[in-house]
């Protein structure tokens, strides 16, 4: 399956947020209202989430979208340069 690079930032950075914060995917599933497999695919880059979702994503969550999408930026700017 094809993964962009920002796909992969994001689903790592939004990994990384989860376990920071002590959640578990299936922590994360019932918050969000979403089965803990949809979590996983998230994580792992399969399942893809469009911006509306991203953002609703990272409210229910804690996170701040904007982090997210700053890494997006810096590793397009990185990929640019290569």
């Amino acid at each position: 399956m094809f993964c962009s690079t920002g796909t992969k930032v994001l689903s790592n950075w939004l990994s990384e947020q989860r376990k920071s914060k002590g959640l578990t995917m299936r922590d994360v599933a019932e918050i969000i209202g979403k089965p803990h497999s949809y979590i996983g695919k998230v994580e792992r880059g399969e399942r893809k989430i469009d911006v509306v979702e991203y953002v609703w994503y990272c409210k229910l969550v804690g996170l701040n979208p904007i982090d997210g999408i700053n890494l997006i930026m810096l590793s397009n700017k990185e990929d640019d340069q290569a």
